[in-house]
């Protein structure tokens, strides 16, 4: 039976890519802004693939089995997601944070792929987590179950960014107000410290 390995993948993928961090908080905030949604869901499914594909086939492996490069990568999230969760809150007084759709400024389709390719291969959780992590577990399936555990793996991906992109624009209602772009920066802006502090605990220990 092969349908085991493919709920394994996507059981795993979905647990490390359905939190609040800096690549979901910008697709988020694109879809309630309605700017370059698909191209932003697409650049993220794309960049994931081609990750996870990457940590199954052996990088998550040669990474976390070389203490420079862990170190380089885990210490390099800390200051990554000091900066954005500081950013964040600082955003959350700010009245540019508040615009949305019409008052928003607009991005230009490549300053779209450029935003979201830069959150996403900056922030070293992107490896630790969907590279380390998945491509550990992957590795370790037997045979054509390594391939169904990666399928599985990207499934979760595309389902999740295809929901979080084009679903956020219910959500419109509520972020017309100014107060829900606080909270959301806000909250945003905890979790990146929160993470932040918990990776470089991780890294002393």
């Amino acid at each position: 039976m092969l349908f085991p390995f493919y709920l394994k993948g996507f059981s795993l993928g979905a647990g490390l890519i359905i939190a609040i961090g800096s690549q979901n908080a910008h697709v988020l905030r694109m879809g309630l802004r309605q700017q370059h949604v698909g191209l932003t869901v697409l650049v993220c499914i794309v960049l994931e693939v081609l990750l996870i594909g990457l940590g199954i086939a052996g990088m998550g492996a040669a990474i976390g089995g070389n203490p420079v490069l862990l170190g380089l990568a885990q210490w390099g999230g800390v200051a990554f997601l000091s900066w954005y969760g500081l950013r964040a809150w600082r955003a959350a007084w700010a009245n540019h944070a508040l615009q949305v759709n019409q008052q928003a400024v607009v991005m230009s389709a490549a300053q779209a792929v450029t935003a979201i390719v830069v959150l996403s291969l900056l922030n070293p959780h992107v490896y630790l987590d969907t590279v380390v992590l998945l491509g550990a577990v992957g590795a370790q399936q037997a045979g054509v179950g390594k391939l169904w555990f990666a399928l599985g793996a990207m499934t979760s991906s595309v389902l999740w960014f295809v929901l979080l992109g084009f679903g956020s624009r219910l959500l419109s209602p509520l972020f017309a107000r100014p107060l829900a772009w606080r909270v959301l920066d806000g909250v945003i802006g905890a979790v990146m410290l929160v993470l932040a502090g918990t990776l470089a605990l991780g890294s002393v220990a």
